[in-house]
């Protein structure tokens, strides 16, 4: 079987400059202490510009709830807005948690953004909740939570049905019709990629060959296990004739080490923050320097470090190129971890500038 040239080349993608794959951007739309949501959403519109320029290949917005140092709730809402303010650069979602909606709703929401941007969508999907329990059994309504990532293979293929307006004769949504879509004229639609920090998803992409997305930034012992399972799962298809799969990357460059370990620092007390029940705006790097880290938080970010990709331009470089050599990623997909936007642009900036992708502003 050979795929769908088209929906093939939305997905893979070309790499610039010296980079051994395509770079791009995962957006958690941080919200640092002393800013607003609305200084992170401005802030987010910023990102996806410079990506653009600088020719990262996607730019994807991740759902998460109950989350006050995170604004990306709502990323369909995001992406229509970036898609206003780019024009090549593709917009998707890293990921929508399909459990926590209808697929319906999902179907509509991104056939909409595919009528805003043609040729420029992604649809991402995780079977996570991107939150707690409690945030999580509002969100659904329910208290059944494992039900819905149970029953994820049947929501995906509803969801692929109505985004394809393709229900079988009989079936009780065969006279539904998801809009904007397939009903209304020949369109395209969405590539849909597969989320995960473990072996389900790994292990149904391959099975669906589909794309699939691993999250390294916080699951790094599992990212060989995964991608060597969606590999020796995969299965051509319509979409891919070969696998392709991304990792998510946390990583960060400044001019200079100290710097960027100043940086990272930020998210390394976010996390600790959040893993201990107490989730807040990113703090700064002044507050990361003066908190006094238990024996227990100490050994947490200490591991966390480990995960992150974070020094000199050329420092990150060779830890990206030698991750990606690792892992044999397709695609590497990087988010910084700091408080500041201005930091964060800068390390994607630095980044670019250490890989000669184009698009690099004057020097003065």
């Amino acid at each position: 079987m050979t795929d769908d040239p088209t929906t093939a080349d939305a997905i893979r993608g070309t790499a610039q400059g010296t980079a051994p794959v395509p770079l791009s951007v995962l957006d958690l739309v941080t919200v640092g202490a002393g800013t607003t949501a609305t200084d992170a959403l401005r802030n987010s519109v910023a990102l996806a510009r410079l990506a653009e320029r600088r020719g990262y290949l996607r730019h994807w917005i991740a759902e998460h709830h109950s989350m006050p140092g995170i604004a990306s709730s709502s990323p369909a809402v995001i992406l229509s807005h970036l898609a206003a303010h780019t024009e090549r650069i593709r917009l998707g979602s890293g990921g929508v948690m399909l459990p926590n909606h209808a697929p319906l709703v999902i179907a509509e929401q991104f056939g909409t953004l595919e009528a805003l941007a043609p040729g420029r969508v992604d649809l991402g999907l995780g079977r996570a909740p991107g939150t707690d329990g409690a945030t999580a059994a509002a969100l659904r309504r329910t208290d059944r939570l494992n039900e819905g990532a149970d029953d994820f293979p049947q929501q995906l293929v509803e969801l692929t049905r109505f985004l394809d307006d393709a229900f079988p004769d009989g079936h009780p949504y065969a006279r539904i019709h998801s809009v904007p879509g397939p009903v209304q004229g020949p369109t395209g639609r969405p590539p849909i990629w597969l989320l995960g920090s473990s072996g389900f998803s790994a292990q149904l992409a391959g099975m669906l060959g589909l794309p699939f997305a691993f999250a390294h930034h916080f699951s790094a012992q599992n990212t060989i296990p995964a991608l060597d399972l969606y590999r020796s799962s995969f299965r051509p298809s319509e979409v891919l004739s070969e696998p392709y799969a991304l990792i998510g990357v946390a990583a960060l460059a400044a001019e200079d080490e100290a710097e960027a370990h100043r940086q990272v620092m930020t998210g390394a007390l976010s996390m600790v923050r959040l893993r201990t029940g107490r989730p807040g705006l990113v703090p700064t790097p002044e507050e990361a320097e003066a908190h006094a880290f238990s024996e227990m938080e100490r050994d947490f970010v200490d591991g966390w470090l480990t995960n992150i990709v974070y020094g000199t331009p050329d420092a990150v470089r060779d830890g990206l190129n030698d991750l990606q050599k690792r892992t044999g990623a397709d695609e590497l997909m990087i988010t910084a971890n700091a408080h500041t936007a201005a930091v964060r642009l800068r390390s994607y900036e630095l980044i670019a500038d250490a890989y000669g992708l184009p698009g690099a502003a004057p020097r003065a």
